[in-house]
Parts: C-alpha cells; structure tokens; sequence
C-alpha cells in the first residue's frame, strides 16, 4: 500500500548543500556500498536471506540501509539495492554467487537476444525500489538525506553480454566494433528504462541520484565520448525534462565514471550537479579542470582504509584540505571493500568532519 504521509523535514542538508554549492557547517561524507559486507549485521542477516530478497523486500532493504547510519555520523544514507536490477526487470536471470559476485547465465550474445529483453513493463517489476525509498524516508525521520542510484547504460551493457563481472570487458568492447547500430539501439533501451526508474525514484523520495559508469575504466576517451558520455547527458536532459513537466522539484544528480579522469572537462558538460572522482585523480587538477560551478566528490582510495588510525587521518585531512569546503562531498574513490575495520569508517568520518 502506497505511503502519503508527508516526509519528515531534514536535519543534516549539508551534502544537498554541498551539491548545490551552498555554505556548509562541515564537510559532508558518506561512502559507497556503506550499507554493506564490511558489517557483521549485514553477514548476519545475509545468513538468513538471499541478496536480492533482500533488495526486493523493502523492510531488509531498509534495515541494511540503517545499520552503517547507527555506527557512524554520516551525513547522508543510500537505499540498498543493486545496478543489476535494471537487467532483472529486462527479463535477464541474475544470480549472485558467494565469492565471486554476479552471474548472469544467460548473457546476451549477439544482436538476436535483444528480443529476449522485455522493456514493455520493466518499471513496473521495480517498484519494490521505490517502496523502500519511501520507506526509508519516513525511517530516517529527516537525519539525513536519501540517496537513490543507477547503473549507466555501458557498465549494464557489459554486465549483460560478459554473464558478469570483467577485467578486459572484451566481449562488451567488442559489440562497440561488430555491431555499433545494436549496440545505440541496447544503450537506447538501457537509457530509456534508467529515465523512467530514475524519475520513479524521485516520487518516491529520493534526494540526490548517483549514476554509476563503474566500468568506464574500460574505455578510451575516444570510446566513453561515443559509447558513454551521450547516453549519460540523455539520462539527465530526459529527467530533469520529465520533472519540469510534472512540476517536481529536480534533485541533485551525481555522475561517477570510474576510470574516466581522461574526461574530466566533457564530463563537466554533461549537466550533472557533482563530478565523483575515483582514487586515480589529484583533486586539484580535477579542480582545475572541471572549474568552480560543479561539485567534486570522492577520492580516498578504499585500500587507505587498512592503514593504521593515524595514518588514515592523515591521509584523509591531507584529502579534505585539498579538495577545501566549498562545493565537496568527501567519499572513497571507489567502494568500500569487505574486510575495511569497522575502527577505520570511525576514523575517517571523524577526520573529514574535523579537517576544516
């Protein structure tokens, strides 16, 4: 049953602040995948459901949503859920597989197996997504805000033709040679179905967007501004069209293109109120590049996590000082990995907070 209540006002806006390039009190921080395995709750619980049961029940979804926020001043919280969902909803079995992470075990191979992908409908096989964001608010009681998210259209692409996880991406990459018009026409498709679950998860009450190019890393500048870059400038002309048309207020949107620092300033071009930056980048040159009008978020890389406490605070106030307080989101370079000590999150977020 669909929940009218009005939301819960807000209390910690410092990361919508920060994206919109408004003052701040302190520094905002949250973390990728922070509801996550690097918890014993979260192993728990995990013990008793499988993971997309999880992502489909939106009372787990919620409760693993929670449980970084109940350790850690955070100042933003992120729905739990998957990328691959968006394959789910296209009619692709995905599985995940202890140890070795998604599977898909019937992967599209060649150009005929678009027509097993079944668009017509797919929004109305998320919803569940969308009842945990709403959910989620209200569990909040105004804390801090609901972070919604997607994966962009190559990275899905790849995960659909691989059947999983890449290091090359090689049967991906070589659709973008064999066959270029299918492969416009699956990141049409893909774009399409991002827009409607994107503009769902705004009614739903999420407050900022993160899109996820995770595998941009796969390809060359020349190959991200054909294959990546109009597609993720289509993912937000599309939505923020679509709102201004229902007269929705537009939330921030945030585009992280892990592996794509060759891009910088074509990114900045794309629309997007905040650049994340993974670990790879020097937050001065990105600075520098992308100009003062666009939010930075990131970089600390996740491997500086099992440093020692004192050298992890060194390393994140040395992030912080670069990056300054005007127009930053403080984040990992990428996300958190299992087995990060609970002791270095404490750390870190503490460290940011404390920095300026």
């Amino acid at each position: 049953m669909k929940d009218n209540r009005p939301f819960p006002p807000l209390k910690n806006d410092n990361l919508l602040r920060a994206a919109r390039g408004e003052v701040v009190d302190r520094v905002p921080v949250w973390v990728m995948r922070q509801a996550g395995r690097y918890l014993p709750e979260f192993q728990e619980l995990r013990k008793q459901h499988d993971f997309f049961t999880v992502c489909r029940t939106p009372e787990l979804a919620c409760e693993v949503t929670m449980q970084p926020l109940r350790r850690f001043d955070l100042d933003a919280s992120i729905i739990f859920s998957d990328i691959l969902v968006i394959p789910q909803a296209l009619g692709l079995t995905v599985e995940m597989h202890a140890g070795v992470g998604p599977v898909l075990p019937q992967p599209i191979c060649t150009p005929e197996d678009l027509k097993r992908l079944t668009p017509d409908g797919a929004l109305s096989r998320l919803t569940y997504v969308g009842d945990a964001i709403t959910m989620m608010r209200h569990k909040l009681d105004g804390r801090v805000p609901l972070i919604g998210f997607t994966g962009a259209p190559w990275t899905l692409m790849g995960y659909m033709i691989e059947g999983g996880g890449s290091k090359t991406m090689s049967k991906a990459k070589a659709w973008l040679t064999n066959y270029p018009e299918d492969t416009k026409l699956f990141l049409n498709l893909l774009t399409d179905v991002i827009v409607d679950y994107l503009e769902m998860q705004v009614t739903a009450g999420a407050q900022m967007l993160q899109v996820f190019e995770s595998s941009a890393e796969h390809l060359s500048k020349e190959e991200f501004l054909l294959w990546s870059a109009p597609y993720l400038r289509r993912i937000r002309d599309d939505l923020v069209d679509r709102l201004t048309k229902k007269v929705i207020p537009a939330v921030p949107l945030i585009i992280f293109a892990k592996g794509a620092g060759h891009s910088l300033k074509e990114q900045s071009e794309l629309g997007y109120d905040v650049i994340g930056l993974d670990w790879t980048v020097d937050p001065v040159e990105a600075r520098a590049v992308v100009g003062p009008n666009i939010t930075l978020q990131g970089n600390l890389d996740p491997q500086s996590m099992y440093c020692e406490p004192n050298e992890l605070r060194s390393l994140a106030t040395e992030m912080v000082h670069k990056f300054g307080k005007s127009r930053y989101i403080a984040n990992l370079g990428h996300g958190i990995t299992p087995q990060t000590p609970i002791t270095s999150m404490e750390v870190l977020v503490e460290a940011v907070h404390n920095a300026l």
